[in-house]
């Protein structure tokens, strides 16, 4: 059944992002599909990360991020950022990136970017739900269309991690 229940989350309408941190000279990027808006005023947007990942460290100390919103055909992109860790490779070598208003990365060739500062960050499970306040973005590739989740398959090998059945409700 988690199988089943992994086909049912990738049908959750949601992009493919690569998410920028930074502290410092310090910098690492990681792929993720849970980011989402969360108000207009201020504008903020929410990202969630597993707090045992490398970038989390760096989340904690720089308190930026950025947000790289993939193009339909860099799915090679996401997957290089989203299959190795950040403690044995950095992962930003040999990629095209500049710092942006934050210090953060913003990858040369993603659609779009938003470059956020930290507000908050939560525990939600077993991940990290990190609300940012918007300080600059942009639509970089006006004519592309963004990576979607559900088109990625198995890519970020999460199946393995869902439960074999729904939680009982009551």
């Amino acid at each position: 059944m988690s199988d089943g229940i992994a086909n049912v989350f990738r049908h959750l309408t949601t992009g493919v992002h690569v998410i920028g941190v930074a502290d410092g000279d310090r910098r690492n990027a990681f792929t993720a599909s849970w980011v989402v808006q969360v108000s207009f005023r201020p504008l903020l947007l929410a990202i969630s990360i597993n707090p045992a990942h490398a970038s989390y460290t760096l989340l904690q100390g720089g308190r930026v991020f950025a947000i790289n919103v993939l193009r339909a055909e860099q799915q090679a992109l996401a997957k290089h950022f989203g299959t190795q860790s950040g403690r044995t490779v950095d992962k930003l070598a040999g990629i095209r990136w500049r710092a942006g208003r934050t210090g953060a990365p913003l990858l040369h060739g993603a659609l779009a970017f938003f470059d956020c500062q930290v507000v908050s960050d939560v525990e939600a499970g077993d991940h990290r739900l990190v609300m940012g306040r918007v300080v600059d973005g942009a639509v970089l590739i006006p004519a592309g269309h963004p990576l979607i989740y559900a088109a990625t398959g198995d890519l970020d090998q999460s199946a393995e991690l869902y439960p074999k059945e729904f939680c009982k409700w009551r």
